[in-house]
């Protein structure tokens, strides 16, 4: 398998997920920069223009990190970081959902629409009067985040999952630009600190 990779929090997520399974996976860099994900050849390999995009043994192609995620949760050894059980598997799936929705898409599109507008301004539609509200919506739904983790080590209870990789990857994102989290967030903080701390973090 490749991995099409390039800067940004969402090839750090398979590339956290990825080490975590203990996978080793050859990597092709993408120039985020120049807009060579918007060009061929990469459009071949995802229509959608976007990173990452992984490249399976049989010459296909996977992009959306939930779903190469849960391709390499299959296909790797080792504990699921998606669960062991259907009730397992649901509860992450639900708290990825939630996650995606309602902080990173909110996050990702206030950078985006304000910071990054000047590299995202040519090439997407952009709201740059949205990206306050968005920025505050994310805000709002990571502080109900921290009241649902009272108590818990991780997002699903005691089971590092998919749910925490795609979070502390869009937080550690977040605090580079200018999306720092609001640190009376004690659990929130507690938990960001816990799961930095794992070797497959700096992947």
């Amino acid at each position: 398998m490749k991995l099409y990779n390039s800067m940004g929090p969402n090839p750090h997520v398979v590339r956290f997920f990825a080490a975590e399974k203990g996978l080793g996976l050859d990597r092709e860099e993408v120039d985020l920069m120049a807009g060579d994900n918007r060009k061929a050849p990469h459009l071949e390999r995802n229509p959608a223009g976007q990173m990452p995009c992984l490249e399976l043994d049989d010459g296909s192609f996977l992009s959306e990190v939930t779903a190469i995620c849960e391709y390499l949760d299959e296909v790797g050894g080792g504990e699921s970081l998606v669960g062991a059980t259907p009730e397992e598997r649901a509860e992450t799936r639900m708290w990825t959902r939630r996650i995606d929705l309602n902080i990173v898409e909110n996050m990702a599109n206030g950078f985006r629409y304000a910071e990054g507008l000047p590299l995202f301004k040519e090439r997407i539609t952009t709201i740059p009067e949205a990206a306050d509200g968005l920025k505050q919506i994310a805000r709002e739904k990571l502080a109900w985040l921290d009241g649902q983790m009272d108590g818990k080590d991780y997002v699903c209870g005691d089971r590092f999952t998919l749910a925490d990789i795609l979070l502390y990857c869009f937080l550690a994102f977040g605090k580079q630009v200018g999306q720092p989290f609001d640190e009376s967030l004690a659990n929130v903080g507690a938990w960001f600190e816990r799961v930095a701390a794992r070797p497959a973090a700096s992947a």
